[in-house]
């Protein structure tokens, strides 16, 4: 058989009749996976010739099926059409099926949209597959996130008696000492060094994370939430979780496991941006050494002009704000563009931050760098 034809067929899908082409074994067998997904109209499973189905088992062989046949990026991208395409959310409930999933970050979404009216027996197998992800997310994140932040603290302490060379703030010191400089010999004679303090052990730094878990924020929640984890566990930062929707919900006491965390939120419903910031404005109580990011698509449903004024008083008593409109490898979602650009005008940018970027982030703001310069330089280097 032509490989050509073949890879077309496999792309069209359909019959013999529309390539000439005709399957067999494992080709055949890959086929009738993505013919289950993919053929008819979409609507439902009822609709779908090849359709999965209204039975579970059936979903949970078909979940097997893809496993075997694709790499796991391409059994994440079936799996999230799956459930959108196929209405598969009641079947992700059954343990059964959920044994078969490949954990990834939109099925722990999917889960926790559901984690309220999900049934006891399901649960258990929920929480596994879920720590799957979390322990996933940790190995990948933890490491860095606490060598970018430990470092930031460190050089966030500046002294005017450095003790070695190594310590010594270079920018810092020749900004200091501009007035010194010699033109005759081109060179800057420093009166006075800045350099890099010693590390602390008392906590240096205030952080409050504010997360909305309206249903598009599903992957911000799941990363937020393993960072939140992560930064709980250093001395140095005193670290506060609040998620939101119409309510508020602090979920500080849960940080020490992220994956009951995790189920402590739900997904879905309004949004009152402002509530939550009023709320996290009672946590702040040393405001030039805190940092406060907020994780949302920005769509208030309170009050618009409060939530802009709170951010205002925040800013202005010292506090470090940070909007993300997303944290995920996706980039940024359905946003509210006026009130990113009402927020951009208090000196407050709007931004996507990938998982992997965080780590960066979190040393430009306890270093108290300018988080718009970061953004754009960080935009930059992904484009070229």
């Amino acid at each position: 058989m032509d490989e050509r034809l073949r890879r077309w067929r496999m792309v069209l899908g359909g019959d013999a009749d529309g390539t000439g082409c005709a399957l067999a074994g494992t080709d055949a067998q890959m086929d009738g996976a993505l013919a289950a997904l993919y053929n008819g109209a979409g609507a439902g499973a009822a609709e779908r010739s090849g359709g999965l189905g209204a039975s579970a088992p059936r979903v949970a062989r078909w979940l097997g099926d893809i496993r075997s046949y694709f790499p796991s990026t391409v059994v994440q991208v079936m799996q999230k059409d799956a459930v959108e395409r196929l209405n598969l959310t009641r079947l992700l409930m059954e343990p059964e099926m959920l044994d078969a999933v490949e954990p990834d970050v939109h099925m722990v979404g999917t889960l926790l949209s559901l984690n309220r009216v999900m049934p006891e027996k399901a649960r258990e197998s929920a929480r596994a597959l879920v720590g799957k992800v979390v322990s996933e997310l940790e190995r990948r994140l933890v490491q860095r996130t606490k060598a970018a932040v430990t470092g930031a603290l460190d050089r966030s302490a500046r002294t005017h008696r450095p003790r070695r060379v190594a310590d010594i703030d270079w920018d810092r010191t020749i900004r200091a000492n501009l007035r010194n400089y010699l033109p005759e010999r081109n060179t800057v004679i420093p009166s006075r060094l800045v350099g890099y303090g010693r590390r602390q052990r008392a906590v240096q730094r205030e952080v409050v994370l504010c997360i909305d878990q309206s249903g598009s924020m599903a992957a911000s929640v799941v990363y937020s939430s393993v960072f939140g984890a992560v930064l709980a566990s250093m001395r140095s930062l005193k670290t506060s979780l609040v998620v939101f929707d119409t309510a508020v919900v602090d979920l500080t006491d849960q940080l020490h496991d992220p994956v009951e965390l995790l189920f402590g939120t739900q997904l879905g419903g309004g949004t009152d941006i402002n509530r939550a910031i009023a709320y996290c404005q009672g946590l702040i109580t040393r405001p030039n050494d805190s940092i406060f990011i907020l994780i949302s698509d920005l769509y208030e449903g309170g009050v618009r002009q409060e939530m802009l004024r709170r951010v205002a008083q925040m800013t202005a008593a010292g506090v470090q704000v940070i909007v993300l409109l997303a944290l995920s490898d996706e980039g940024a979602p359905f946003y509210d563009h006026d009130n990113a650009a009402a927020l951009a005008a208090m000196g407050v940018p709007a931004f996507a931050c990938t998982p992997d970027a965080f780590p960066d982030l979190m040393a430009a703001a306890i270093e108290r760098r300018d988080i718009g310069q970061w953004a754009e330089r960080r935009l930059e280097r992904t484009a070229t």
